[in-house]
C-alpha cells in the first residue's frame, strides 16, 4: 500500500486547559514527536503489518532527519520522499489538556510544496498500490492526482476538512471516505451533530461508495448507499487523543490491504484508535498488530479463511 501525505515534527505541550483568545496558559515540559497525518498513518499501517511506501516532502533540516528516521524505523519505504532544499520541514504545535483532548496549529513547510509531479514520479508505488491512503495536509491537486492515478482502493481521510464541498472530481475517485463528525459537518455545510441517523444521511450526500464516520468514544459508523452499521469502541482510559484518528485510518487501510471485508477492517481500526489514545504522542502511540489482535481476542478471518 502507499500513503501520499504530510510529515510534521510535533511540538507537544501538556496544559491544564486550552487557552482562550488573548489568554496565556502555563504548560508542562514540551516534547518533540514525529507526526503529520500522512506520516502517522503510514507508521500506523506499517505497525499493523502492511508494506507501506510514503510519498511526501521534508526540509533539509534537523526536523527532516528526525521525520525520515522515524518512518524508516517503522519499516516504511521512504525512497519516494523528497528532501526540499532551503525549505523548513512541517511542524505542528499541539496542546494537550488534562482530559487528553488536543488543539493543533500546523505550519506546513515542505508539505505545502508536495506536487502532482512528485506523485507521478513515484510511479508504480502509487498507481499499483492495492490501497492508497490520502489526507488533506498537502495541496488538493496532489490528492486529486494521486486518487486519479491509483488502480487500487482509494481511502481519503478529509482532514483538515475544507468548509463546504471538496473541489469537483476528487471524490469521484475515492472508494472509502473517513471523516469524523466535525469534518462531515464541514464537508456538507451542516451543523455538528452526534445523531447517528443524521450522520448517516449526511454521509450519503457525499456520493462515495463507503463512508466511515469516526466518533471517538462512540465508535464508528459504516455507511453505504443502502445500509449502515455501528461499530463500538472498546472502553479505555484516555491519555492523549493525538494520533488516535491516524491510528484508525492506518489500521483500516492495512486491514483492507490484507484482504479484510470493510466491517471487519473497521472493527480492527476502532481497536487500534482506542489503544493509541491510551498513550502520549502521535507516532509513538501507534499500536502494533499483536496488541490490536490481543485487544480484539484474535484477528477476524479473511474472506477465504475456512474458520
Amino acid at each position: 500500500m502507499a500513503v501520499v501525505g504530510s510529515a510534521n515534527l510535533d511540538v507537544v505541550v501538556p496544559v491544564p486547559h486550552h487557552p482562550m483568545t488573548g489568554e496565556t496558559v502555563l504548560g508542562g515540559d514540551h516534547a518533540l514527536v514525529p507526526g503529520g497525518k500522512g506520516a502517522n498513518q503510514a507508521v500506523a499501517a506499517a505497525r499493523m503489518g502492511a508494506t507501506v511506501t510514503f510519498v511526501g516532502r521534508i526540509g533539509d533540516d534537523d526536523a527532516g532527519v528526525t521525520l525520515r528516521s522515524s518512518l524508516g524505523d517503522a519499516g516504511v519505504d521512504t525512497s519516494c520522499m523528497v528532501i526540499d532544499t532551503g525549505v523548513p520541514s512541517g511542524i505542528a504545535l499541539i496542546s494537550v489538556d488534562d482530559d487528553g483532548d488536543n488543539a493543533i496549529v500546523v505550519s506546513p513547510g515542505a508539505n505545502s510544496r508536495v506536487s502532482a509531479d512528485d506523485v507521478v514520479e513515484a510511479g508504480d508505488a502509487v498507481s499499483c498500490a492495492n490501497v492508497l491512503l490520502l489526507q488533506l495536509e498537502v495541496p488538493l491537486d496532489v490528492v486529486a492526482t494521486a486518487a486519479h492515478l491509483a488502480d487500487g482502493v482509494v481511502v481519503l481521510n478529509p482532514a483538515p476538512a475544507p468548509a463546504g464541498w471538496l473541489p469537483d472530481g476528487i471524490l469521484d475517485h475515492v472508494d472509502v471516505l473517513v471523516p469524523n463528525a466535525i469534518e462531515l459537518a464541514q464537508l456538507t455545510g451542516n451543523e455538528l451533530t452526534d445523531d447517528p441517523e443524521v450522520l448517516v444521511a449526511l454521509a450519503r450526500r457525499l456520493g462515495v461508495a463507503t463512508v466511515v464516520v469516526t466518533r471517538g468514544g462512540d465508535g464508528a459508523l459504516v455507511v453505504t448507499a443502502d445500509n449502515h452499521i455501528e461499530v463500538p469502541t472498546p472502553a479505555v482510559d484516555v491519555v492523549d487523543t493525538t494520533g488516535a484518528g491516524d491510528a484508525f485510518c492506518g489500521a483500516l487501510a492495512s486491514a483492507l490491504a490484507r484482504g479484510h471485508q470493510m466491517d471487519d477492517a473497521v472493527h480492527v481500526a476502532v481497536h487500534a484508535g482506542a489503544l493509541a489514545a491510551t498513550r502520549a504522542g502521535a507516532q509513538p502511540s501507534m499500536p502494533g498488530a499483536a496488541e490490536v489482535a490481543e485487544a480484539m481476542g484474535g484477528w477476524p478471518p479473511l474472506p477465504d479463511d475456512p474458520r
